[in-house]
């Protein structure tokens, strides 16, 4: 099919007028009910916005800023309370809001220490590595590769 300019309907219309085509059964009912045509571009393509987009990423902003001033305010006040209890002489107190991936990492801490420690959990890898080893001297020695 090649490429055409223009719509097919009024092709077919100056064509029929022209005697150049019989008329074809659709046409009566194209030219009664056309189909929709869309303007053509002027080559710049907008970005298409939802109207509510407006209001969320003005939420999610406001929301970003609040938190942000949260967190400064926190690290502050930990902060003056660590001077306070040098001065005194004191050890400072524990971090009160303390970083939620520290903490995660903190409690899986001792099950990585165990993969690397545990002599069951070593053996078991020593196995896979000498399974997959053997596996691709199989393949080398049939020479799938």
């Amino acid at each position: 099919m090649s490429y055409m300019r223009g719509d097919l309907l009024t092709k077919t219309r100056k064509l029929v007028k022209g005697l150049a085509k019989p008329a074809p059964t659709w046409l009566k009912a194209m030219e009664e009910a056309p189909p929709v045509t869309f303007p053509r571009t002027d080559g710049k393509i907008k970005k298409i916005e939802m109207p509510e987009d407006v209001y969320v990423k003005r939420f999610s902003v406001d929301w970003l800023m609040e938190y942000r001033t949260e967190k400064k305010a926190k690290k502050k006040a930990y902060k003056e309370l660590k001077e306070i209890a040098r001065s005194e002489g004191k050890t400072p107190p524990p971090n009160p809001y303390p970083s939620a991936i520290k903490e995660i990492q903190a409690e899986e801490k001792k099950y990585v220490d165990e993969r690397r420690n545990n002599p069951k959990i070593i053996e078991i890898a020593e196995k896979m590595k000498q399974e997959r080893d053997a596996l691709f001297e199989d393949r080398r020695a049939s020479g799938q590769w």
